[in-house]
């Protein structure tokens, strides 16, 4: 079986487009880093190295320091497909991140995205 594409994209060429996206809504380039490093457990530097790299989205996620367990919590469509039945791991932390984005751009609270209450 052969990956999907989206495993060797660089995970800097998706970035801009993360934040380009919740940039038009009026949200910033922290609050889509604290998206990430919510859900990967990396550090800012860290993601900024990350990004630097090119590191690849499977690696990206692969590698994460700490993958949030609240992550499991994160429900809805992305691209007509629930995220929760996602069934390749590295696909669904890839849609986990695409749904945070998400709300994110549709101007939910910080404190609901990351599913601190």
């Amino acid at each position: 079986m052969t990956k999907h594409r989206i495993y060797t994209m660089s995970f800097s060429s998706v970035y801009p487009h993360y934040v380009a996206k919740a940039e038009r809504k009026g949200r910033k380039k922290a609050e889509v880093d604290e998206i990430i490093c919510w859900l990967t457990g990396y550090s800012q530097t860290e993601l900024d190295a990350r990004i630097a790299a090119g590191t690849d989205f499977e690696t990206f996620f692969a590698t994460a320091p700490c993958l949030n367990p609240l992550r499991r919590l994160i429900k809805g469509v992305v691209c007509g497909v629930r995220v929760e039945e996602v069934e390749d791991a590295t696909m669904q932390e890839i849609r986990y991140l695409d749904k945070l984005v998400d709300e994110l751009a549709r101007g939910k609270a910080m404190v609901r995205i990351l599913r601190t209450a």
